[in-house]
């Protein structure tokens, strides 16, 4: 795997060039977004219209039989005066022919215009014969009949309610009314030239509200949802907030791919960092972990107070689920209580918060704030009153770093692309003057700088050098007359191999540097003579920022999102470890409390979730999304991006099986309950069935489920084994028996009280109720039913968990809500025994494991070993090594997921 940094390359630059330029992403960037909601959009017509035709055949299969029933119907009872037409005198239908016509409605097509399709003139005429004969006998009289006192009806009605062609048929040159809204039940018209058939109206309406099923629509999609038997009475249905509730117990990951400084250590022993929306606070020893949880969206960058307790945290601005973007501040607390001292900065900074630090010869009474504006503004306050004292332009260039003198708390020093400046603090305004690299070769990058014990500012650039730079007399030619002592650059020294992602000063004076490219930690002197070095292994990726634990001791924090611990001596271990791109497979153990999850860094990660840490991960050829265990727990099931799959022993952690299916990705893996079978979701529409034999090891094909129009998203096994339910990316339920074949149930009604071994599918009776009004399909990416039986956890669009009781069959269910996540969430799951819910972020490349508490979720019995905790939210996405953020790539994401009905499988 290649470690070489990219921070002097072109790509680096390209990335800071977009940083910095307009406030919505580069051109090419919204051409890659319109081209994406074009291809989306193009996939769901397809789908559409092959569903359609394919209802349309089904349509044409019952219009026979419903011809049959209608004519069969009007000839036995000849509509006789004593019969009323009401909605307790249903058609019965078969349940094939009633799921069709359930079907049908959801289409542009009215019932009047399918109940004129399949009748016949003669029928009419048959009908209008026997009413005239019957109501001529008749003493009763209707509501229309003319008289002396009421107006004559109209000749021509000039619409019905229901619409369509069936609203108004000529026979001769007689009008028949069929469908005329204020007609009694019982039809004793002696009018001659309206003939009103209660058929149409009482019969058929009354097969969409039997009280079977209920419609819910996605994106103007009508999905039908047939009601078990075991609810008698679906409006008086209560939906209430669950007896569980959600606890944060711990966070896998670290944020060090492209964000600095985001390392310290405080007296008490915790190592603070952050990734997504949480500020963790581990404990080294104990292995104990807390969480500050205030921010609303990914915090960016820390700042430690001179008293070692308070903290400071910037978070992005981030966008909310309309895709408009949030007002970013800074938040001051106490490390020891987790406790907001002071906000600051709210609707003063734009797009984020990039670097903040406390001045310390003061006591730390200022803090100095830069934030993601195109102008990059540098503002200083006074943040225990929370007074903005001076504000400035800075640069069009990104800032990586910025930092008060350790002396004097007028001058403080930023850096960035191409530039390092000096600033000067006085009568409330702000004066910079640029360091002059003059004979030296300028870098690209200033990625960091320290102050040495003897004032002077050192450098480090993508050059792989550290400068010093000391005061001297200005030069009067360059700079002109008057200009006083400046900083120049005193001397140039060659620390590694690459960039130079940080420095460290030590007590005593001497300096750590951090290397990019070359992995390398350097002890230098204070006078800059290399000492000692060590290497970190490629594994971990470049080191990205260093703390110092007791001189001997130190922290090191990587671009591959890694803590380790270690010395020069017994070299470095990982405390922290984490994904490194976007992941989408989430599995958790059927008996042990251990979990599985995989993604676009093809990492297979297997991790212990009581000692919370990461048991063994191997790397894979390709990206995985999708995995399960077997319910044996011996092996398990992992769906790559190419269509392939690979199933993995738990124990010897080698592949056992390695096949493909088809050639697009793989989105769902799902073992039967008693593993004699395994599912495979796919994107090319089909599923594919395999049986599995010698505990897992081994797998042949059985069946091939065809019949979805669009990809495959979620599905889940009957407790029986038998059977099937899948989504699909066009917001399809079917169901399949598997034994018979992987045959296709049309029938969907026949389902509707089957038991499901899992409930993962997102659409669905039971869970119909965790969508949100206006939700367009693609905002919920997975949810869980609980093992209970009793709560159904969601994964939504907007960074947010929620956890719903379950069954939850009605709109506007109530949910707790959760936030953590800075980023989608992709997937959610509960640990074997429900002590524990799982969810993971996308672009956060965050893991959050939640306590569940409350009644029936086995806490007294099994309680995972956990640490106090408060409440958080996160998100970002990750960017190059420059570790300059991403909020053009943030906003940019999530918009086009919500233009475009990014499904989030792809």
């Amino acid at each position: 795997m290649s470690t070489e940094c990219i921070c002097g390359s072109g790509s680096l630059d390209l990335w800071l060039w977009a940083q910095s330029s307009t406030e919505f992403p580069d051109r090419l960037s919204l051409m890659e977004v319109r081209l994406q909601a074009q291809e989306d959009e193009i996939t769901l017509l397809k789908s559409s219209l092959a569903d359609a035709l394919r209802k349309l055949h089904l349509h044409d299969q019952q219009i026979p039989l419903l011809k049959q029933q209608l004519i069969s119907l009007s000839l036995e009872d000849a509509l006789p005066e004593s019969i009323q037409f009401t909605n307790e005198t249903p058609i019965k239908l078969r349940g094939e022919e009633e799921d069709a016509f359930e079907e049908e409605m959801g289409k542009d097509q009215t019932w009047s215009s399918i109940v004129e399709e399949s009748i016949q003139p003669t029928t009419i005429r048959t009908l209008q014969q026997q009413q005239s004969k019957s109501s001529e006998d008749s003493q009763g009289s209707c509501p229309q009949t003319p008289t002396s006192s009421s107006p004559a009806p109209p000749k021509e009605p000039a619409s019905s309610p229901h619409g369509g062609p069936l609203s108004s048929i000529r026979e001769g040159e007689k009008m028949l009314c069929l469908t005329n809204p204020n007609c009694s039940t019982r039809c004793n018209c002696k009018h001659q030239s309206h003939l009103h058939f209660h058929i149409f109206m009482c019969i058929l309406p009354f097969i969409l509200l039997t009280g079977q099923s209920i419609k819910m629509f996605i994106r103007g999609r009508p999905i039908t949802m047939y009601i078990p038997s075991n609810i008698l009475n679906y409006e008086e249905l209560r939906m209430d907030l669950p007896s569980q509730k959600l606890d944060l117990d711990w966070v896998y990951g670290y944020r060090g791919r492209d964000c600095r400084a985001n390392l310290y250590l405080l007296p008490s022993g915790e190592a603070v960092y952050f990734i997504a929306c949480v500020v963790v606070l581990y404990h080294i020893s104990n292995q104990t972990q807390r969480h500050y949880q205030k921010h609303t969206d990914c915090v960016r960058c820390l700042a430690i107070h001179p008293d070692k307790v308070r903290v400071a945290s910037g978070q992005t601005a981030g966008v909310d689920k309309d895709g408009k973007p949030l007002q970013p501040f800074v938040h001051i607390w106490d490390s020891k209580t987790l406790v907001t001292l002071q906000q600051i900065g709210l609707g003063t900074f734009e797009r984020g918060v990039g670097a903040v630090a406390f001045s310390s010869s003061d006591a730390g009474t200022f803090l100095c704030v830069i934030d993601d504006s195109n102008e990059h503004m540098l503002s200083v306050w006074d943040w225990n009153k929370n007074i903005k004292h001076t504000e400035v332009k800075s640069t069009n260039e990104a800032v990586l770093a910025v930092d008060f003198s350790p002396t004097d708390t007028n001058n403080i020093i930023s850096c960035g692309k191409s530039h390092v400046y000096f600033w000067t603090m006085s009568a409330g305004t702000l004066t910079k003057k640029q360091g002059i690299f003059g004979k030296y070769k300028k870098p690209k990058f200033v990625l960091c700088f320290v102050f040495s014990l003897t004032g002077d500012v050192l450098t480090g650039d993508s050059e792989g050098n550290i400068l010093t730079w000391g005061k001297s007399a200005a030069d009067i030619k360059t700079l002109g007359k008057g200009a006083k002592e400046t900083f120049q650059i005193m001397k140039q020294t060659r620390a590694h191999e690459g960039s130079v992602f940080t420095m460290c000063i030590l007590q005593g004076g001497a300096i750590l540097s951090g290397g990019g490219k070359d992995r390398k930690i350097i002890h230098w002197s204070a006078d800059l003579a290399p000492e000692r070095e060590c290497e970190i292994p490629e594994k971990f990726g470049a080191v990205r920022t260093i703390a110092d634990v007791d001189g001997e001791e130190l922290l090191v924090g990587t671009t591959r999102n890694a803590i380790l611990r270690g010395t020069f001596s017994d070299g470095f271990v990982a405390i922290v470890q984490g994904h490194v791109d976007e992941m989408w497979g989430l599995a958790t153990h059927p008996t042990q409390n251990i979990f599985l999850t995989c993604g676009n860094d093809r990492q297979v990660c297997v991790w212990n979730a009581e000692d919370h840490k990461l048991d063994w991960c191997t790397t894979l050829e390709e990206s995985g999304l999708c995995a399960d265990f077997s319910p044996n727990g011996a092996v398990v099931s992992v769906g790559l991006s190419t269509g392939r799959w690979v199933v993995l022993d738990l124990q010897t952690k080698e592949v056992v099986s390695d096949l493909t299916d088809g050639n697009e990705q793989l989105s769902v893996m799902r073992y039967s309950p008693d593993g004699s079978f395994l599912a495979v979701g796919s994107h090319d529409n089909f599923i594919y069935i395999y049986n599995v034999t010698e505990g897992g090891r081994r797998y042949t094909r059985f069946g091939k489920c065809t019949g979805h129009s669009s990809f495959i998203t979620h599905l889940d096994w009957s407790k029986d084994g038998k059977y099937v339910m899948s989504n699909s990316g066009d917001y399809e339920i079917l169901y399949w028996d598997v034994a018979s074949g992987c045959k296709l149930l049309r029938n969907r009604f026949e389902s509707k009280d089957r038991e499901w071994a899992s409930y993962t599918c997102v659409l669905g009776f039971h869970v119909m109720g965790v969508w949100l009004e206006g939700s367009d399909g693609t905002d919920i990416n997975a949810l869980c039913r609980s093992h209970s039986k009793s709560m159904v956890a969601v994964a939504d669009d907007f960074c947010k968990v929620h956890l719903f009781q379950y069954p939850c069959p009605k709109p506007k269910a109530p949910s707790y809500k959760y936030e953590g996540h800075g980023s989608h969430v992709t997937n959610v799951r509960f640990t074997h025994n429900d002590s524990h819910l799982l969810s993971m972020g996308g672009k956060d490349t965050c893991i959050l494991q939640w306590r569940v508490k409350g009644a029936g979720t086995g806490d007294h019995k099994e309680h995972l070993a956990s640490s106090s905790s408060v409440f958080s939210s996160s998100s970002e996405e990750e960017e190059d090594e420059a570790g300059s953020g991403g909020w053009e790539e943030e906003w940019s994401e999530r918009e086009r997921k919500r233009q475009a009905g990014y499904q989030g499988l792809v």
